[in-house]
């Protein structure tokens, strides 16, 4: 806010002083009417602007990851967990986040992921040593994920919230290729940074009005005691299952004790971090595992699918990449579709759709040989995980009671972004290894 100070000298008639008292008047009106958030949605491609740079940060290192292992001085496969970091930091972070903004409201979390976004971000851009960069990533990741757990909070409807998961598609397939040519052009360094540009929409969403799913109001921002056992209990389930993929054996064991002990907890403090009456709900449960699923189908296909064009149909690299790429912007794109539509759809009838694409391109990608049909494949498993993210998250959020909105779409998350950790490693079984 702007304040202009100044004097003259008028001779004090009641015109005057009436005019003056008017000009007063309206100056502090404005000035306070221009100090309060904004009344109404955020626009929803601020919100896409917020949270679309996680999927690019993400699958930036995909393409550059031998450059990066010369740059700091690893092997290609350590260079790996530069990936593997990022994915285990969205994962832990987007539940903790979401419960910070259930209990503390918008404008912490606003506060507290720019933070994590723009110190990780710092620690990339400088540090000479694999740990630390790794320590960089991770902090972009859980800062990523926390504005994107606002930017859902605050979607509203399918609709919109199809914007956002479009956004997420079309990013995520673009990221390997956006990291290249930024590596190519300036530096491996910068392409680890791009979601940073996050951070260029915070202001414009902190200006808006708090929601009912992000309290600020200290009655309503305070909920009894953090549950800080069961966030811890999760963030050690959530690793175990990331590492599964990684260290099968040793994270297979871990993953149960991990579970056991959260759903003891569960049982112990059914209002705690992780609410039992949320996930014991029908659409909700239904709702994440749907997601989970068809997330870890379109994963699998990401990964399959370049090295069954090459064997299959005989594509080079590059045309598979550039058919690809195609195959994966066409089906995120067409998702929004689904997403403006499933208002006037049932339930049943969305889930129907979402189902039988994704089964659909599963099957495809199994029995077809013509290069053309395995992109179409890819079109369905991208359409079906993005249009499940879209959809299928309003479902869930519908399941909860206001206050636990915000777990309820951070638990949601989490079930869609474990799929990105399953999906490569089935693929590497089934495909790769091959």
């Amino acid at each position: 806010m702007t304040t202009t100070t100044g004097t003259a000298t008028t001779t004090a008639t009641p015109t005057a002083i009436a005019t003056t008292a008017t000009t007063v008047t309206t100056a502090t009106t404005t000035a306070r009417a221009t100090s309060r958030p904004r009344l109404g949605p955020v626009p929803v491609l601020w919100l896409a602007l917020l949270a679309t740079p996680l999927a690019a940060g993400a699958n930036a290192p995909v393409l550059i990851l031998p450059d990066t292992a010369r740059a700091l001085g690893v092997s290609g496969s350590t260079a790996t967990w530069l990936v593997a970091s990022y994915a285990w930091a969205m994962a832990v972070g987007t539940p903790l986040l979401a419960g910070l903004l259930r209990r503390r409201g918008l404008r912490a979390v606003l506060r507290a992921a720019s933070a994590l976004l723009v110190g990780g971000t710092l620690l990339v851009a400088a540090s000479p040593w694999l740990p630390l960069t790794l320590t960089g990533r991770a902090a972009q990741a859980a800062g990523g994920a926390g504005l994107t757990a606002v930017a859902m909070s605050l979607a509203g409807s399918a609709r919109r919230m199809g914007v956002i998961s479009a956004g997420f598609g079309i990013l995520g397939a673009s990221g390997p290729l956006l990291g290249a040519q930024l590596a190519h052009a300036v530096s491996w360094r910068l392409s680890l940074c791009v979601s940073v540009i996050a951070v260029l929409a915070v202001p414009m969403v902190s200006r808006y009005a708090t929601t009912p799913s992000a309290p600020t109001a200290p009655e309503t921002a305070h909920q009894g005691r953090f549950d800080v056992r069961g966030a811890a209990l999760l963030t050690a389930f959530v690793t175990t299952l990331v590492l599964l993929p990684h260290a099968p054996a040793a994270a297979l064991g871990s993953s149960a004790v991990a579970a056991t002990l959260l759903a003891l907890h569960i049982r112990r403090q059914p209002d705690g971090f992780v609410p039992a009456a949320l996930i014991r709900k029908p659409l909700f449960l239904g709702s994440a595992l749907l997601a989970l699923a068809l997330s870890g189908s379109y994963f699998t296909l990401l990964f399959s699918v370049p090295r069954l064009l090459a064997d299959r149909a005989g594509w080079d690299a590059g045309t598979a990449g550039t058919g690809q790429l195609v195959a994966l912007l066409t089906g995120s794109a067409l998702s929004w579709l689904l997403a403006a539509a499933s208002a006037r759809m049932s339930r049943v009838a969305v889930r129907s759709v979402l189902v039988g694409v994704g089964a659909a391109a599963g099957a495809i990608a199994v029995f077809a040989s013509w290069g053309p049909l395995l992109l179409v494949a890819t079109v369905g498993g991208t359409f079906a995980a993005t249009g499940a993210n879209a959809v299928l998250s309003m479902h869930a959020v519908s399941s909860a009671p206001e206050p636990q909105r915000p777990t309820a779409i951070g638990l949601f998350a989490l079930c869609y972004q474990l799929g990105g950790a399953f999906g490569p490693a089935i693929a590497t079984a089934l495909v790769l290894a091959a």
